[in-house]
């Protein structure tokens, strides 16, 4: 289930792929969701993947080759279709199997993983696309909701202590170790839940974007609870 009860303003909805493609941002509207229910077990495709890592990436040759029952091939057709829709748009989508992603101990106090709420930057016009198929589903956090971290007085004096360096390059220092990307929820922020099957396009930080960022997190995955994740 998707959380409506907030980001109604951020969030648009749509039928179909060529509307998620098409329809721009604009005004307060930074993500669009083509909400789906789909047929097909996804779980069957995970199981049939060695996985020594924590994330293992799957290409279109080795999803052919697994050995499904009917309804493991009716999800691997969708993924397989999702992958071409959006290659055909100049994407470059991949589709991961993940047990957790690696966690950031580098900083205790301000970790920079996934895990936290942050933005995707980019050089050149671009959008997140990302669509869980099973496991944990990613959330967003309304932008009005949220507090840039960098700007919060106790965290901004704890990363001047790191720092090293003249004043004038503080800002600088904060860009190029990507804590200017960072987000906390505000109190009583609704945090919504991306949900299983939909596919979301999300606006990032570039040159020229007439929106505000997307801000997101991955999901704290449960104990031997895999996530099939397509995101480009």
């Amino acid at each position: 289930m998707i959380d409506l009860s907030q980001a109604e303003k951020q969030i648009r909805y749509v039928t179909n792929f060529k509307d998620l493609i098409s329809i721009p941002f604009q005004a307060e509207i930074n993500a669009s969701c083509w909400t789906r229910n789909l047929v097909g077990d996804f779980s069957e495709i995970i199981k049939q993947i060695e996985q020594n890592e924590t994330i293992v990436e799957l290409n279109k040759e080795e999803l052919l080759d697994l050995k499904l029952s009917e309804q493991g091939q009716l999800a691997r057709n969708i993924i397989l279709n999702d992958l071409k829709m959006l290659k055909a748009q100049g994407a470059s989508p991949i589709l991961n199997v993940i047990k957790s992603y690696q966690r950031d101990d580098a900083y205790p106090l301000f970790p920079t993983d996934v895990y936290s709420f942050h933005v995707d930057r980019s050089p050149i016009p671009t959008n997140t696309f990302l669509c869980t198929y099973h496991g944990e589903p990613s959330e967003i956090l309304p932008n009005a909701q949220a507090n840039q971290k960098i700007l919060v007085p106790e965290i901004r004096q704890e990363l001047k202590k790191l720092y090293d360096g003249a004043d004038n390059g503080f800002e600088s220092f904060l860009t190029e170790y990507f804590f200017d990307l960072h987000y906390q929820p505000k109190p009583n922020a609704n945090i919504v839940n991306l949900g299983v099957g939909h596919l979301w396009k999300l606006a990032v930080d570039h040159p020229g974007s007439q929106v505000l960022p997307c801000i997101h997190r991955a999901p704290k995955e449960k104990e031997g609870n895999k996530r099939l994740l397509l995101i480009c």
